[in-house]
C-alpha cells in the first residue's frame, strides 16, 4: 500500500457560544482548523486535523501545517502509511519541532492503518482500557451568575467535572474560583485553569487566598519553573497543561514530582505516536492523565477518544468532546457524548470521515 495523494483543507469553527474568553485577555470567537486527508493506491483514506487555540497566533499556526505540508507531503508520496514508525520519522527528519503541524499527518496514518486491519485505533494503542471516558466542560471567563448558569446546564448534560477559566485579574479570580467551587455538588469537581496568565506573585496571592477551597490549580504561571514557585506554596493539586510538550518534560515533572495532575494535549506533543509514549510514561510512574487537544472538530475529537479509551481508567482523569463547542464540522461520525462521557467508536481506524462540504476546497493537493 503506498500513499498516492495528500490533500489540505481549512476550515473556521465558530464556537457555539459566541466568545471564549481563557487566559489573560485571550477570546476566541471564530478558531482555524487545518484538516489532511491522506489517499492510498488501495482505496482507504485517513484523515488528520490540527485546530489551535488561540486568536492571537492563529493565522500563523495553521499555516503552519501548510508550510509543512510543501516540505514533507512530496516525501511522503509513495510511503506505506502503515507503517507509522517509518513515517514519524521521516517527518522529523524534514523538520525539527513545529510537532502541532505534524500531528495531523500522524493521525492520518492511523486511521489508515485501523482500517487496514480492520481494527479500532483505540485496539492498535493497547485496547479498550476506558469505556466511555469522564468529560469536563468549561465555563469561560463570563461574569460569575453567567459561568454559575453554564455549569448548571452542563451538569443536567451529565457532567461532573468542570474547568472554570481564569487568569486574567486576580483579585477578580479569586471571586470566580469560590463561587464555581461552591456550586460543586458531592463527587464533582473543579479546575481553575489560568492558561499560564498570571505572574508568580499574583498566583501564590490567589493560591494563598483560596488555599481553604477543594479544586485543582490548573497551569498558573507560563513555565514550569515559575508554576513550581507557586507549588511551593499552594495547598491545592496542581495540574500542568501548556508546559507539557514532550517525553523531556514528562520525565523532568516525574523527577521532581511536578505535578498531581497532567494534561496532554496531542497537538502540542506532536502527534498521537508521541502522545502516547508521554502518556505511557506518566501512567507507569502512577501520574494520573488528560486527554484532549488544543481546540478542533470531529476529526480531532476521534484522535482524543481513542486516545482516552486505550488510558487506564484509573489514571484518566478526564477528557472533553471538542466537536460540540462548535458550529460546524470538519468530519460525518466520530465519538458520541452521552451522560457526560465520550464513547470512541468501535468501527475500523478513528471512525470519521472528513466533511468535504463543510471542508470545501482543498488549499494545497500533492500527488503521485
Amino acid at each position: 500500500m503506498k500513499i498516492n495523494r495528500i490533500r489540505l483543507y481549512r476550515t473556521n469553527l465558530p464556537y457555539i457560544g459566541g466568545a471564549y474568553g481563557w487566559g489573560a485577555g485571550n477570546v476566541i470567537e471564530t478558531a482555524v482548523a487545518s484538516v489532511v486527508v491522506i489517499d492510498t493506491d488501495a482505496g482507504l483514506q485517513g484523515c488528520g486535523e490540527f485546530t489551535p487555540c488561540g486568536e492571537n497566533y492563529m493565522v500563523a499556526h495553521s499555516a503552519g501545517v501548510a508550510a509543512l505540508a510543501e516540505l514533507v507531503a512530496p516525501k511522503l508520496i509513495g510511503e506505506d502509511p502503515r507503517q507509522v514508525g517509518r513515517i514519524e520519522r521521516i517527518v522529523d527528519q524534514t523538520v525539527q519541532g513545529h510537532g502541532y503541524a505534524k500531528a495531523p499527518f500522524d493521525a492520518a496514518c492511523w486511521d489508515i492503518l485501523g482500517q487496514a486491519t480492520e481494527q479500532p485505533v483505540w485496539m492498535l494503542l493497547g485496547g479498550k482500557l476506558t469505556d466511555g471516558a469522564p468529560m469536563y466542560r468549561v465555563a469561560p471567563q463570563k461574569a460569575t451568575d453567567e459561568t454559575l448558569a453554564e455549569m448548571q446546564r452542563y451538569r443536567s448534560d451529565g457532567y461532573r467535572q468542570f474547568q472554570i477559566k481564569i487568569g486574567g485579574d486576580w483579585a477578580t479570580d479569586i471571586d470566580r474560583v469560590r463561587a464555581g467551587v461552591g456550586l460543586l455538588e458531592p463527587g464533582e469537581t473543579a479546575m481553575a485553569d489560568a492558561n499560564q496568565g498570571w505572574r508568580v506573585d499574583n498566583a501564590v496571592r490567589v493560591a494563598i487566598a483560596t488555599k481553604d477551597l477543594d479544586y485543582i490549580l490548573e497551569q498558573p504561571c507560563r513555565t514550569y519553573e515559575e508554576c513550581q514557585q507557586v507549588r511551593r506554596v499552594a495547598e491545592q493539586p496542581m495540574k500542568l497543561d501548556e508546559c507539557i510538550t514532550g517525553l523531556g518534560a514528562a520525565q523532568r515533572i516525574v523527577q521532581d514530582r511536578g505535578a498531581e495532575i497532567c494534561c496532554l494535549k496531542v497537538s502540542n506533543l506532536g502527534g498521537l505516536s508521541k502522545a502516547r509514549r508521554v502518556r505511557d510514561f506518566l501512567v507507569e510512574n502512577r501520574i494520573p492523565v488528560v486527554c484532549e487537544d488544543t481546540w478542533g472538530g470531529e476529526i480531532t475529537s476521534s484522535v482524543v477518544a481513542h486516545f482516552a479509551a486505550s488510558t487506564p481508567e484509573e489514571y484518566l482523569q478526564n477528557t472533553t468532546d471538542l466537536m460540540n463547542y462548535n458550529t460546524r464540522s470538519t468530519g460525518i461520525g466520530g465519538p458520541v457524548s452521552k451522560d457526560g462521557k465520550l464513547y470512541a467508536t468501535d468501527t475500523p481506524g478513528l471512525g470519521v470521515r472528513p466533511d468535504f462540504e463543510s471542508l470545501g476546497a482543498p488549499v494545497a493537493e500533492y500527488c503521485a
